[in-house]
């Protein structure tokens, strides 16, 4: 039953490294400390974004990299284990999204749309005027959807394990996700979102919104993902919860995407929580697949 629930409720691990030079206009301030190992600078604090007050954190500098999480995740939870391997060569931007972890609610549903919105002017509050994104599960949803809305601010693109249609999910997901329960919610998850947050009730907002998110969930047009310009690089696992004749639809959609399916399930070939992370070869493949994508002229 558990793996009904990976894509609402896994990756949201935010972890966010900003240069001392950036702007925090609107933001409250930030507390800040060196890394005594890889990540060589960290800042984490909160803006004013569209009626939230949205967490964010940075780690390492270079060029601007957005890590955005899944449904019911945190920062850590999603890429707390490749942070400091992201970070040595990019500044990473960490989010934190709706009613997720830090991050405060608003009293609306959560949509992938505003999820966009919310990322975009977080940057704008920032001074980043350009960067590229990696999102995780819904994460990758939110990511496509800031290529379709605001391709003015995006270098590239990586969507790891996600969809833009129902069919797209193994059998069975949505139907499952009708019986979905707070009680199925995986251990890891709410003890990280506990840990930031104790409020019982915060938690139980979370899991609704995102559970909300998903039965209402309406199919993307074509059009959309055949719109995004940005070099994009599509991910999943070959036991993941989207199918990979649906990634490879998408690589197909998006013009010049290129395409990785890699030995794992869910998120486990980034080392997000629900998946074994040994530091195996295939996270290392993973991040140097990914590192060369951003590199690449």
């Amino acid at each position: 039953m558990k793996k009904v629930f990976q894509p609402m409720m896994i990756g949201l691990g935010v972890t966010v490294a900003l240069l001392a030079s950036c702007s925090t206009k609107n933001s409250e301030p930030m507390e800040s400390t060196k890394s005594t190992e890889k990540t060589a600078y960290f800042k984490s604090g909160y803006s004013d974004v569209n009626g939230l007050k949205m967490y964010y954190e940075i780690h390492g500098e270079g060029d601007p990299l957005v890590l955005i999480h899944g449904g019911g995740s945190t920062i850590q939870t999603t890429f707390g284990n490749i942070i400091p391997d992201l970070a040595k060569n990019h500044m990473l931007i960490a989010v934190e999204l709706q009613a997720h972890g830090h991050t405060s609610d608003r009293d609306a549903p959560e949509t992938f749309e505003q999820d966009a919105d919310d990322v975009a002017t977080l940057l704008q509050n920032l001074a980043i005027d350009k960067a590229s994104f990696f999102g995780f599960s819904n994460g990758g949803n939110t990511t496509m959807q800031i290529g379709i809305r605001h391709p003015e601010m995006v270098n590239k693109l990586i969507i790891a394990s996600a969809f833009f249609k129902r069919v797209g999910m193994f059998p069975g997901f949505f139907d499952g996700m009708e019986h979905a329960s707070l009680d199925n919610m995986p251990a890891d998850l709410k003890e990280a979102f506990w840990a930031i947050n104790p409020d019982s009730t915060k938690l139980l907002a979370m899991f609704n919104h995102d559970k909300n998110r998903m039965l209402g969930f309406q199919d993307w047009d074509e059009a959309l993902l055949q719109s995004i310009q940005a070099p994009s690089l599509i991910i999943n696992g070959d036991q993941d919860v989207v199918q990979n004749s649906h990634a490879a639809l998408m690589a197909a959609l998006i013009p010049g995407a290129r395409l990785m399916i890699l030995p794992g399930n869910h998120g486990s070939y980034m080392g997000q929580v629900e998946g074994p992370y040994t530091e195996d070869n295939t996270t290392k493949l993973t991040l140097a697949v990914i590192e060369d994508f951003l590199t690449s002229k």
